[in-house]
């Protein structure tokens, strides 16, 4: 299941709100412009390339296409590799480029077909943790203050969408507000 859960942004200590029912998380998250919503999983093959997962969520990508004028679509797969040193130093790599508060001049809308991450969500005074689980949607406007954590062995299929055919690219912010939160670990293991 979703989970959000909320903290001032001067104290990581103090959890404010926390919910796992999708009805609170997506009246929370609206009045923010920010987009929840579920979709019904599809079966995928535990080696489900990108094509594979974008084949299977046809219908599905092309309504929020329509809806959302997106031109680009991908599906970033990442899965652990045990014993390949490659793929540790990619996966550490990955994580730690969205682990510093940033914005895009895009839309991120994802979708988890698979596996979680955490989006943190840095507005006015607060920080929004969406921990999102497969079957999830997440739409973060434009603008909006975030970091992604997928944890320290990433394991998620999610299908990304984009305006522009370069993709976004993240105007990082020079802040250390995301060391001083819970990580992905911290809130999975959390969760009991």
């Amino acid at each position: 299941m979703t989970l959000l859960t909320v903290w001032p942004d001067t104290d990581p200590g103090t959890v404010e709100f926390r919910t796992e029912d999708p009805g609170q998380i997506g009246d929370v998250l609206k009045q923010f412009g920010v987009r929840f919503g579920r979709w019904e999983l599809k079966e995928l093959a535990e080696d489900a390339s990108p094509e594979d997962v974008l084949a299977a969520y046809r219908t599905e990508v092309d309504a929020v296409i329509d809806a959302e004028g997106y031109i680009k679509v991908d599906a970033a797969v990442m899965a652990p590799r045990d014993g390949d040193p490659g793929w540790e130093q990619q996966a550490k790599a990955a994580r730690e480029k969205f682990l510093s508060e940033h914005t895009h001049d895009d839309d991120e809308d994802r979708f988890f077909a698979r596996g979680a991450g955490v989006f943190y969500l840095h507005i006015g005074e607060k920080v929004y943790a969406v921990l999102c689980e497969a079957g999830d949607l997440l739409s973060v406007p434009a603008n909006t203050t975030h970091w992604f954590d997928m944890g320290t062995r990433p394991d998620f299929v999610a299908i990304r969408f984009f305006h522009d055919e370069d993709g976004w690219v993240g105007d990082f912010c020079d802040t250390n507000t995301a060391e001083r939160f819970p990580s992905f670990d911290d809130l999975m293991a959390s969760r009991g």
